[in-house]
């Protein structure tokens, strides 16, 4: 099956220009944090890919997420394409750090890309995940993989 790959990018171990155009799109990301011996339970997220190459989301400082990262910084998030396209998807694994600046701006930013904020039940949902305490959980790949087809 037919893959993408750059040739300015070890497609190995970094996102290429075309993942980062597919990733900049709505897609629900599925994260899956290792958690030493516990099996991983992945959950949706959303997600940005980074200029510098990492991918970054928001979550709450005591999240599970956290939570499972503190006794392994390892991670995976997994976004797809929608059923009715060609069939796609992007992997991204690798170690993991937790950013304690940027998180609100971060969710006003996916906000705006996942939802319309000119309805008032969204800008409201909006406005109670920027009153909560947030971090970033940032994801440095160690390996990218993808299939396009």
């Amino acid at each position: 099956m037919p893959t993408t790959d750059s040739p300015t990018t070890d497609s190995r171990t970094a996102l290429t220009d075309d993942d980062r155009v597919f990733l900049a799109r709505p897609l629900h990301g599925f994260l899956s944090v290792a958690g030493g011996p516990v099996p991983p339970q992945p959950r949706p997220v959303w997600f940005e890919a980074t200029d510098d190459g990492t991918v970054q989301l928001f979550t709450g400082p005591e999240s599970l997420h956290i939570r499972r990262r503190r006794r392994d910084p390892r991670a995976s998030l997994v976004v797809a394409a929608p059923v009715g396209e060609r069939e796609r998807w992007v992997a991204v694994d690798g170690s993991t750090t937790v950013e304690t600046d940027g998180a609100h701006a971060l969710a006003q930013r996916l906000a705006q890309r996942y939802w319309d904020l000119d309805d008032p039940a969204r800008a409201a949902d909006l406005a109670a995940i920027l009153a909560e305490d947030q971090v970033r959980l940032v994801i440095h790949p160690e390996r990218v993989r993808r299939l396009m087809f």
